[in-house]
C-alpha cells in the first residue's frame, strides 16, 4: 500500500456501533469478562494490558515500518528503556553513536550501571570503526541516523551485516528520518524505535513513544512484557491523537524536507555561517550513503554553526520572527534551539551550533527569517 494511504487508512477501527468514519474513543481501564471469567471476545481485561485505540495505533506503527510488531510507550525515553530491558542483562556491553540524543546517554550512564551494564560511544561514519569499537561484551548496537545534533550518517544495512555475523542485536533511533524516509527493518536493523512526539505526532501537544520488531520473537516478547509490567503506556485519547495525525504525515514531512533542503543549501553559502549540517548537501562526508538508505529526500532537521562563539548564537537566535527559541522537534512550526544549552550535563555541542526544526511555513518566509538574523 501507497505510504499516503496507509496513512490514513492503516489505523482505522470499525465501529459496528455506529459507523462512524472517525475512530472512537475507548476510555474504559476495565473489561467485560465472559460467563466463566475468561477475557472477553475482543481480548481486553484491563487497560495497562490492552486498549483497543493503542492496537489500532500499534497495528499502524508496525505497518509503516514494515515490522512484525509494534508495542507503544508514554514517551521516546520509555522506548529507550524498554528496548535496553528486553535486550540487556547484567555485564553487557551498548555500542552507540558518539553523536545522539543526550537523553539516552543520561540512561545509559545513571541508571545502567547499577546493573553492571556499560557503554562507550564511536563515530558511526565509518563501519570500520564498529568493527573495532566491538567487545566480546557487546550485546547491543543503537544506531542513530541521522545523529542529533550533528547529522552524522551511518551506513545502516553495513552495520546491520556485521553486527548479525558477531551475533548482536541492533536497534535504530528513526525519530528524525521516520518510516516516510528511512526504513531500518527492511535494511536488516532488528527493532526501530521512536519519540512519536516529534514527527508522528506533529504538533507539539502529544508525547509518546514506541518500539517496532522486525520478529514476532522471543526478544519481542521480552519487550512486550515489559510493556505490560513496567505500564508506562499512552492514555486512548493520546493513542487516538497520533492515529489522527499520522494520516497528514507524509504531506508534512514532504513540506518540511523540501524547505530544509532548500535553506541548508542557502545558508552553506551565507558569510555569517561557519558550517552547515545536513546530509542532503553534497559536502556532506556521507552523502552518497544518505542517497541510498534516505528514499523521500534528507529530512526536515540541519544544525548550522554561526560565525563567531555563544553570545553570536544567541543574538542570531533572539533576532528570529517567526523560529521559536524551544526545544523539541518535528511540529508544524519551526524551531530552533541552542544546543550546548540544551544537553545538561551530557553537553558537548560546539558553542556556536543551532539545531534547526523546519516547519510547514512557506519556506520563503523561513528563509527570509533567518537571512534577517543572520544580518
Amino acid at each position: 500500500m501507497d505510504f499516503n494511504t496507509l496513512s490514513v487508512h492503516g489505523g482505522a477501527m470499525k465501529d459496528e456501533n455506529a459507523g462512524s468514519v472517525v475512530n472512537p474513543i475507548y476510555l474504559s481501564t476495565t473489561f467485560e469478562r465472559g460467563n466463566q471469567g475468561e477475557i472477553g471476545p475482543k481480548g481486553y481485561m484491563y487497560s495497562r494490558i490492552g486498549n483497543p485505540n493503542r492496537a489500532a495505533l500499534e497495528n499502524l506503527l508496525a505497518k509503516m515500518e514494515a515490522g512484525a510488531e509494534a508495542m507503544a510507550f508514554s514517551s521516546g525515553m520509555a522506548a529507550a528503556q524498554a528496548v535496553f530491558q528486553g535486550v540487556l542483562k547484567p555485564g553487557d556491553h551498548v555500542l552507540i553513536s558518539d553523536d545522539c540524543y543526550h537523553g539516552v546517554v543520561h540512561l545509559l550512564s545513571s541508571q545502567y550501571p547499577r546493573w553492571n551494564v556499560t557503554f562507550s560511544g564511536v563515530d558511526m561514519t565509518k563501519v570500520s570503526n564498529v568493527a573495532s569499537a566491538i567487545r566480546s561484551e557487546t550485546a547491543l548496537i543503537m544506531l542513530e541516523t541521522p545523529s542529533n545534533p550533528l547529522l552524522k550518517i551511518a551506513d545502516i544495512a553495513a552495520i546491520a551485516r556485521l553486527a548479525k555475523e558477531r551475533g548482536i542485536t541492533t536497534v535504530c533511533d528513526n525519530t528524525w528520518a521516520t518510516p516516510f524516509n528511512t526504513q531500518p527493518l527492511e535494511l536488516g536493523v532488528d527493532l526501530v524505535f521512536h519519540s512519536t512526539t516529534k514527527y508522528f505526532g506533529g504538533h507539539s501537544d502529544i508525547l509518546g513513544g514506541c518500539v517496532i520488531s522486525k520478529l514476532s520473537d522471543e526478544r519481542c516478547a521480552r519487550i512486550r512484557d515489559y510493556q505490560f509490567c513496567g505500564g508506562a503506556v499512552p492514555s486512548p485519547f493520546d493513542c487516538w491523537l497520533l492515529i489522527r495525525s499520522m494520516a497528514t504525515m507524509p504531506l508534512r514531512i514532504r513540506q518540511q524536507t523540501e524547505s530544509a533542503a532548500i535553506i541548508a543549501a542557502r545558508l552553506s553559502e551565507h558569510t555569517n555561517v561557519e558550517k552547515v549540517f545536513y546530509p542532503g548537501l553534497k559536502s556532506h562526508v556521507n552523502h552518497d550513503v544518505a542517497k541510498v538508505q534516505m528514499k523521500n529526500g534528507f529530512g526536515a532537521m540541519l544544525s548550522i554553526q554561526v560565525r563567531g562563539n555563544q553570545s553570536d548564537a544567541m543574538k542570531f537566535a533572539s533576532g528570529l520572527k517567526i523560529f521559536k527559541h524551544a526545544t523539541s522537534l518535528g511540529g508544524v512550526e519551526s524551531l530552533i534551539e541552542h544546543r550546548l544549552t540544551a544537553e545538561g550535563i551530557h553537553a558537548k555541542s560546539p558553542e556556536n551550533l543551532m539545531r534547526i526544526s523546519v516547519g510547514i511555513e512557506g519556506t520563503d518566509d523561513l528563509l527570509n527569517d533567518l537571512l534577517q538574523a543572520l544580518g
